[in-house]
């Protein structure tokens, strides 16, 4: 079955179609060749969005530690956990606007909460669709300390400790990475120039590796390296923590 791609996903759509197109002309002389490389616009989409996920995880993660801070000041202030909750949408609307990742989700949440739904498990279910492994981690921690009458403050206190650790490790590993990411975007893009050039400076120069059994055989090998140097690259600087 054909699922339309998400708007969100267009530009990666299209960025796959024009690299099909380039490999074409770049490695068999043809757009037409760009085709049968459609394969390769599909796993640059993939690829892409992963890092687009991982990316939105990750943001959803900081706006999430703001958010439990802010119920933090509110459940101080004497307000029940589920009230501290809906007070801190107004503060979290002030750091990242009404159509931020985190106020989707704490609408929805809200939205739980005046039908009956338990808080915990509204925090559960926020980071199974979000994916995100420190709010499942808070949501377990918060649904055995509420059961079992646990110190709330405490524990959302030391959420905030974790989740604001992790994320300073995240930025560390990001700078140490950087210009090895750069290094390699860079080359990318180094065999496309050398071609281009060489193309207009010596005209006819590849014309032996174009149009022919030999030069498409030596010419596809010279693609599957590339694209096997491209995925070692992006798994090398694509760091968990």
């Amino acid at each position: 079955m054909f699922f339309p791609p998400k708007a969100e996903d267009i530009p990666f759509v299209l960025q796959g179609i024009g690299i099909a197109l380039a490999f074409g002309q770049m490695f068999y002389d043809s757009y037409l060749a760009a085709v049968f490389l459609l394969p390769l616009a599909f796993i640059w989409i993939f690829i892409q969005k992963k890092a687009y996920q991982r990316r939105k995880c990750r943001m959803l993660g900081i706006q999430f530690r703001d958010l439990i801070y802010s119920a933090l000041t509110w459940l101080k202030a004497g307000y029940s956990i589920e009230n501290a909750f809906i007070g801190a949408r107004s503060d979290v609307v002030l750091l990242y606007g009404k159509e931020s990742y985190i106020v989707k989700h704490l609408d929805k949440m809200i939205k739980g909460m005046k039908n009956n739904i338990p808080l915990e498990k509204l925090i559960s279910s926020m980071g199974k669709e979000s994916d995100n492994a420190d709010i499942q981690d808070f949501a377990a921690v918060f649904k055995v300390a509420k059961r079992s009458g646990g110190n709330m403050t405490e524990i959302i206190e030391r959420t905030i400790s974790t989740i604001s650790q992790k994320i300073d490790v995240e930025k560390e590993i990001d700078v140490l990475v950087s210009a090895k990411r750069l290094e390699a975007r860079i080359m990318y893009l180094v065999p496309f120039f050398i071609i281009f050039y060489i193309s207009i400076t010596s005209p006819g120069f590849f014309d032996v590796l174009y149009h022919n059994t030999f030069g498409v055989v030596i010419m596809s090998v010279c693609l599957a390296i590339y694209v096997v140097a491209f995925i070692l690259s992006e798994r090398i600087v694509d760091i968990d923590v």
